[in-house]
């Protein structure tokens, strides 16, 4: 039997009475289903990850519950309950509720699309539950207490496999009346030079063609790359041949780093954010940071740029992190 360590979170309230403040973050993805549980001031308390049970809702459903229970019992092991104890449950997927019917939508998990995943969960638990797309909870997560603490308004953005944003204003998550806000990813890709639009036009998923996610995700990147007549096997090994002295991996990260910094002045303009946080894959690509800033400047409606561009504080665990704190500071 696995065992688990466990660390008490309690607090003093002004009535002279133990209460509980804790917060349950879920980031449901398609390989994994990661728990984590923190305090009210972010300090992680219980983390467990599980693998996500494939195609199958029904039995993804039973993962999270279970998950969910089984932590609540080793809280309840090692701290005191009382009627005050407060416990929310938050959770990231990727995609998100419709606001028409309440069922899953744009999910990369399939078996999630159509489903009434939160009316499910809320039955099984008990209890409510908050749902959001991953990338805004990477946003919130880093606009809490990650690398944008502080800033009133942050854009965050996952570049991997595909390059998901969200927005948060003051650590609260925005997302619009069609739970669609900070899809940048599926807006074409701005002010592009007659040599590049005399390239073939790339597909994308959604319908559209030449959308920001077909030059800036890693498959994208890795197409445009092909196009320019190279091979790579990873976005990362581009950008090393390019560290190396490889001068056509140069010559093409350096397009990569003006097609980041177009995308992003894009974003600039529209919503003049304090601080871009990076996130996923190719956010680990060091030159991005020295390089974008110098170039959105360009492309953005003003004569100084005071954005932050910024690399991700929790990496891979904002995402649980974020849907934690998808819930207010002090739950009601």
């Amino acid at each position: 039997m696995t065992k688990y360590k466990l660390h008490l979170c309690i607090f003093y309230d002004s009535h002279f009475s133990w209460v509980l403040f804790m917060r349950i973050g879920i980031d449901l993805g398609g390989t994994k289903i990661e728990i984590i549980v923190l305090k009210n001031n972010g300090q992680e308390v219980f983390r467990q990850r599980v693998d996500t049970p494939q195609g199958d809702y029904a039995q993804t459903l039973s993962a999270v519950v279970q998950l969910v229970e089984q932590t609540k019992t080793h809280l309840l092991q090692h701290v005191m309950s009382t009627s005050s104890e407060k416990l929310t449950i938050g959770i990231g997927i990727p995609g998100a509720v419709s606001l028409k019917t309440g069922l899953i939508k744009n999910a990369n998990s399939v078996c999630l699309i159509g489903q009434p995943l939160q009316a499910d969960l809320q039955r099984k638990l008990g209890q409510s539950v908050r749902i959001n797309n991953d990338a805004n909870c990477f946003t919130v997560s880093e606009a809490t207490d990650g690398a944008a603490a502080g800033c009133e308004v942050v854009f965050g953005v996952i570049i991997g496999t595909g390059t998901g944003g969200g927005i948060a204003i003051q650590q609260q998550v925005i997302n619009g009346v069609n739970a669609i806000a900070g899809e940048w990813g599926h807006n074409p890709m701005p002010w592009l030079s007659k040599s590049e639009l005399d390239v073939q036009p790339v597909p994308c998923y959604c319908g559209q063609y030449n959308c920001i996610e077909t030059f800036l995700s890693g498959p994208g990147m890795l197409q445009r790359f092909r196009q320019s007549g190279s091979l790579a096997d990873s976005p990362q090994e581009i950008a090393e041949r390019a560290n190396s002295g490889d001068k056509q991996a140069e010559q093409f990260m350096t397009q990569y780093d003006n097609w980041l910094a177009k995308g992003l002045a894009s974003i600039i303009n529209i919503l003049d954010p304090d601080a871009i946080v990076l996130g996923g894959g190719l956010s680990n690509i060091d030159r991005l940071y020295r390089n974008v800033p110098k170039l959105w400047q360009h492309y953005v409606f003003s004569d100084q740029v005071n954005t932050r561009l910024l690399k991700a504080k929790y990496g891979d665990s904002s995402g649980v992190r974020g849907a934690a704190w998808l819930w207010p500071a002090e739950p009601g």
